[in-house]
């Protein structure tokens, strides 16, 4: 009986096993400010993309496929399946790029259902606990600042070449230009996985985005390659470094040979908003381009391949389509449940009755965009569309059948469709509205995040997103709101410089990074975004926290912190730091500021 018993559970072991590596492995690459014209598939005679022409020739294409006119509302959307305004995610920086904290999302899915997930790149959906990456799904993490290079919660003297990350939650130095650390560490966990489980892999690279830099001078031949083109001054760069991820796609591609995966792993590629610099040289027919909210501002490639699963062959689908729509496709197509929580809570709906060529039974529908990015809601900052119109900014109309490139306002011409459209609208408005303006609550005190790390990107009032905006010691407004996991003494340290600068709070750092990146003017000696390292003479420095706590103290010649000790009740509370000149004026918020319990 008990080698019965033994000889069930084996079988059912191997069958569960069997079961496993039959689901799909899934990844989704994203780039960063790459059009839908900066292809050569799709029409661009300049720029040279082999591995995307080929993944493009082999795939299934959605060619009306949109996403929000910037990143973090594109990449909110993209993770919880719902819009991005839906998800409280309404802005790049001020607070309002954090995915409200209870969404589950993608990676939360795919770990529901038995995957391995890891992530690798650009998240720009929270920078502390619980808003990063390891917080909602991912496994295993790799990242830099939260909104790319050089941003305010990002190591200092990062340049995208040898640069220091975070890897699940601690710093880590890695050699390399980062988007080949990128896709380095995602072919390494490839080949390192537990073969008796799928994986989801989350690949969003910071590039194509400016500032470009390289470890090659001018960026080395693929810009030179652009030179004399035809091309307006910025685009040479812009178009080498998606030539350069484009080699690295090539590259990724063959692990997946190597491995013998690839036939059942699911590939995604598409973009996070619409092109910068590219759509000056090609922009496929389309007008405006990244933040607008014409077609050229969303409309992005899309394509997905899966050779297991019958999605191959060059196909056109041009149904209206969204980033919302991607979690549930790939619910369906790897058989995943949802976590109760997230049933019935998606604003998407699963594409693969296109994928089977049912588009004729698929009903017409409205999708919106829209192009916050306001403290203020701006409900006219939106684009309404279904397969035939585009109502945008609430008072121009297009027939896009007709009208590709969106030149004729014919909004006088058919006032019910408007009239229709808007109505429409005011049902999004009035659900993605609840909640929409909360600040983002990052959480101090636990074991997931024993220090927040609190900075001008996250400040409401304030424009700063940037160490170069610090550095040169401009004006920062605003106030954090964290919570208290539990009551006791917590630490404030509130700093002129992030930590890893030995700097005084009057003084500036001393310059010892090793000159390795280069961008298409010059090697970068200093920071990477612009800003120059000023010394302000600064007098005091106060830090109020809620109503119970309010302390200010003179800067000495050699301070370069302060400290405070503060008692704190459990819960919710504002931080307002703030920095004085000798004579007792307020100059500016504080552009840095630590948190951890005692």
């Amino acid at each position: 009986m008990k080698r019965s018993l033994k000889l069930f559970v084996l079988l059912l072991t191997i069958f569960l096993l069997s079961n496993a590596q039959q689901k799909p492995n899934v990844i989704i690459m994203v780039t960063d400010d790459q059009g839908y014209g900066d292809i050569g598939a799709h029409g661009n005679t300049i720029i040279n993309t082999p591995a995307m022409d080929k993944l493009h020739s082999e795939s299934i294409r959605l060619t009306n496929f949109h996403v929000d006119p910037s990143c973090a509302p594109t990449r909110a959307a993209l993770m919880s399946g719902k819009y991005s305004h839906h998800a409280r995610v309404w802005h790049t920086v001020r607070g309002g790029n954090h995915m409200r904290a209870s969404e589950i999302s993608m990676a939360d899915v795919f770990q529901h259902n038995g995957y391995q997930t890891g992530m690798f790149g650009k998240w720009h959906l929270g920078a502390n606990y619980p808003y990063r990456p390891m917080d909602r799904g991912f496994e295993e993490w790799l990242g830099c600042g939260d909104g790319g290079t050089g941003t305010s919660d990002c190591y200092f003297w990062n340049d995208r070449v040898n640069d220091m990350y975070w890897h699940n939650g601690e710093r880590e130095y890695r050699e390399g230009f980062n988007p080949d650390v990128f896709y380095t560490s995602a072919e390494e966990y490839i080949k390192k996985r537990k073969k008796n489980k799928p994986f989801f892999i989350y690949l969003p690279t910071y590039i194509p985005h400016k500032p470009y830099t390289s470890p090659y001078k001018n960026l080395g031949e693929q810009y030179v390659k652009y030179i004399g083109k035809g091309i307006e001054k910025d685009c040479p760069p812009f178009y080498a470094l998606i030539e350069h991820i484009d080699g690295n796609i090539a590259k990724l591609r063959q692990v997946l040979e190597d491995e013998g995966i690839a036939d059942n792993t699911i590939i995604i590629f598409m973009t996070d908003n619409g092109s910068t610099h590219g759509r000056h040289a090609f922009n496929a027919g389309m007008s405006g381009g990244k933040g607008s909210t014409s077609d050229g501002g969303h409309r992005v490639p899309f394509f997905i391949h899966w050779p297991k699963g019958g999605i191959t062959g060059g196909k056109d689908i041009n149904t209206l389509s969204a980033h919302i729509d991607v979690l549930p496709t790939l619910a369906e197509l790897c058989g995943m449940k949802f976590p109760k929580a997230k049933e019935n809570d998606l604003d998407g709906r699963s594409l693969v009755p296109l994928f089977k060529d049912n588009v004729a039974s698929w009903p017409d529908r409205t999708i919106v965009v829209e192009k916050q990015r306001e403290v203020e809601r701006n409900p006219s900052n939106s684009a309404i569309m279904t397969q035939k119109w585009r109502l945008v900014g609430h008072n121009k109309l297009f027939d896009i059948d007709n009208d590709p490139g969106q030149k004729n306002n014919v909004f006088k011409d058919h006032p019910e469709v408007v009239k229709k459209l808007m109505a429409d609208f005011d049902k999004h408005w009035q659900k993605v509205t609840v909640d929409d303006r909360s600040f983002p609550t990052p959480i101090v005190g636990t074991k997931h995040d024993k220090e927040i790390f609190l900075s001008i990107s996250e400040l409401r009032d304030g424009n700063g997103f940037a160490h170069g905006y610090s550095a040169s010691g401009r004006e920062a407004k605003g106030v954090w709101h964290i919570e208290a996991y539990k009551s006791g003494i917590y630490e404030f340290e509130v700093c002129r410089w992030p930590k890893e600068v030995d700097a005084t709070f009057t003084g500036i750092p001393e310059i010892t990074k090793k000159v390795d990146a280069w961008s298409n003017k010059s090697p970068k000696t200093a920071l990477m975004t612009s800003g120059k390292l000023t010394a302000i003479p600064y007098g005091a420095v106060s830090l109020k926290v809620g109503d119970e706590f309010y302390e200010m103290r003179d800067v000495k010649a050699d301070t370069k912190t302060m400290t405070f000790n503060v008692k704190l009740n459990k819960g919710k509370t504002i931080v307002d730091a703030v920095f004085y000149n000798k004579e007792g004026k307020q100059i500016t918020n504080a552009y840095y500021v630590y948190v951890r319990r005692k």
